[in-house]
């Protein structure tokens, strides 16, 4: 039930859904081939959650792609943003499970990834003041700015960091508007993290996991439930953004990095290493 809920709410947000199922994971004793099974399963939830709210412009792209040149370079602006994380994960992503996936590691990088968040609201704020963004929606990227978040995204291969983290704050230190950012990480999430998705579908399908019974309805309403929260959640922050900064989700993550750390060092919860 948790790592449903945890899933939708935190896909979207800069405080890194992979990172907190991680965490749930490892209290639950849920890391093992099902529980993996059922992050992949439910992570499809919350990436339908995009596509329905966003289904106007995908259709829009999609319906004159042939012949309409910002059609085009939208969808030219998603490939070259999704292939450098992609490459890295490929050539290094057992490395980095092996290696990163594990509590210690993920607190860390919330509570560096804070920081960052920090430096790109303040560097934001002076530029705003000083110059206005001849940025002003989605369509109005270049191959260049799309590019550029591309390698802003591989930060989020390191658990904790947050893809959506890494792409929105990422564009904003590239010079992007925080709103502008922000929707293009939704778009970039539909290829990245579908792909991911159908690749750990794959593995799972080869491996010896059975999905039936009570497992299968678990799956199935977490599904639903992916689903739901992210759909909200994509919502929500479609609003937030244009009212407000991040720095509220900076703090979030210093203060739950430094939780993890202290019942670590204190020995309150055991967790893995």
């Amino acid at each position: 039930m948790y790592k449903r809920q945890v899933e939708g709410l935190t896909e979207f947000l800069p405080i890194s859904s992979t990172g907190h199922l991680i965490l749930v994971g490892d209290l639950l004793n849920f890391n093992d081939e099902r529980g993996k099974a059922f992050e992949v399963i439910i992570q499809f939830g919350a990436i339908l959650a995009v596509c329905w709210e966003f289904r106007a412009k995908l259709w829009s792209v999609l319906g004159s792609i042939g012949s309409n040149k910002l059609s085009q370079r939208f969808l030219l602006n998603l490939v070259i943003a999704s292939v450098p994380a992609m490459a890295l994960a490929f050539v290094f992503g057992k490395h980095i499970k092996a290696v990163l996936f594990a509590p210690i590691p993920v607190a860390t990088a919330f509570i560096v990834g804070a920081f960052i968040i920090f430096w790109a609201e303040r560097r934001q704020q002076t530029q705003s003041s000083n110059t206005k963004s001849h940025i002003q929606s989605v369509d109005d990227l270049s191959p260049w700015d799309a590019l550029k978040v591309g390698i802003a995204q591989c930060a989020a291969l390191v658990p904790g960091t947050s893809r959506s983290g890494a792409t929105i704050i990422g564009g904003m230190l590239f010079g992007l508007p925080r709103a502008v950012a922000t929707e293009f990480s939704f778009f970039l999430a539909i290829p990245v993290i579908g792909a991911a998705t159908l690749y750990e579908s794959f593995k799972l399908w080869k491996s010896p996991v059975t999905i039936s019974g009570e497992y299968g309805l678990a799956i199935g309403i977490g599904f639903v439930a992916a689903f739901i929260s992210a759909f909200i959640c994509v919502r929500w922050l479609l609003h937030y953004v244009a009212h407000h900064n991040f720095k509220p989700f900076a703090w979030y993550r210093i203060a739950f990095g430094l939780l993890i750390l202290f019942t670590s060092y204190t020995g309150l919860i055991a967790w893995s290493h």
